[in-house]
């Protein structure tokens, strides 16, 4: 029995480790930019699959935490709108709550959205659509064989 409540009882007592330290919501902020320079009163909607908010930029909201995207327009009379998509990335505690807190402590989070962070500024271009943060391409080098002297000359 004793074997039984150590192994049981710390997985019950973590599971959903990540929900509890940092909560399902997160808070962000919005900036807006026309060619760098911060554009002011430009209405935000940002929207996810747990909900909409909306908010004046430059400004902060607190959202639901999802793996899924966020989607922020930004629109402002006379200028045009700017869009990103906002890419959610999973936190580093979720992995070590695999451990500590088992499937049961994983799923909860990943259920709930704990499990996800968004960065905390967003800026968005306006007149733009765009991805942020960018994500990182993969270049490779070619080295390109040069042609033997006395070739095509």
């Amino acid at each position: 029995m004793k074997i039984y409540l150590i192994v049981v009882l710390p997985t019950l007592l973590f599971a959903g480790c990540a929900s509890i330290v940092n909560g399902q919501t997160q808070v962000l902020s919005v900036k807006t930019l026309v060619d760098g320079v911060e554009l002011n009163q430009a209405a935000c909607t940002l929207v996810n699959n747990k909900g909409t908010w909306y908010l004046t930029s430059p400004g902060t909201v607190s959202v639901h935490r999802s793996y899924q995207d966020l989607s922020v327009t930004c629109k402002k009379e006379g200028v045009d709108p700017g869009i990103v998509a906002v890419k959610s990335s999973t936190k580093a505690m979720s992995f070590g709550n695999i451990l500590f807190g088992g499937i049961i402590g994983a799923g909860v989070d990943t259920g709930t959205g704990a499990a996800y962070d968004y960065p905390p500024l967003i800026p968005v271009q306006m007149g733009q659509t765009s991805a942020f943060p960018i994500t990182p391409t993969k270049h490779t080098s070619k080295i390109e064989k040069a042609a033997p002297s006395g070739v095509g000359e």
